[in-house]
């Protein structure tokens, strides 16, 4: 027996614009067991009252060892969500960071604005800021290495 669940047109309708605004094709968001994904392309809006099913594990790939990524970097700042990222606290402004500055464990390094809310990204460690791989204005993906700390 199927549960009926009232639709948030307000909440599509900003994930759809949050979509434009990133240049991302599909995004989710759910709250308890309701979940609503909304994608480019395929004009389908799904709404379930069950989460996902997760997907498939990528078959293993035997290659030669890669050199080590950003990614892997133990110095590497991440984005903590999808949105848009910003390295001054507004437009004009001076940028948190540059490469060479030396920054503090909690320091704030970026802001990432998603759904129309600015989020703090702070240092996990101290030291040297070795490389910003993302720049002002960019949209980013969850995990997206953002900045290394040396």
């Amino acid at each position: 027996m199927s549960k009926k669940i009232d639709v948030d047109d307000k909440l599509i309708k900003k994930l759809a614009k949050l979509l434009d605004q990133t240049g991302l094709s599909e995004i989710e968001y759910g709250e308890g067991d309701v979940s609503i994904r909304v994608s480019k392309g395929g004009n389908a809006i799904s709404h379930t009252a069950a989460p996902p099913a997760p997907a498939p594990a990528p078959a293993p790939v035997e290659s030669a060892p890669a050199p080590l990524s950003h990614a892997d970097h133990p110095g590497v700042v991440t984005s903590p969500m999808v949105g848009v990222v910003y390295t001054s606290p507004e437009p004009g402004a001076a940028v948190f960071v540059n490469v060479g500055d030396t920054v503090s464990e909690g320091q704030v390094v970026m802001l990432i604005e998603a759904m129309k809310v600015f989020n703090q990204i702070k240092a996990h460690k101290g030291g040297k800021v070795a490389k910003v791989l993302v720049e002002s204005g960019a949209p980013v993906e969850f995990g997206e290495p953002l900045l290394i700390i040396e």
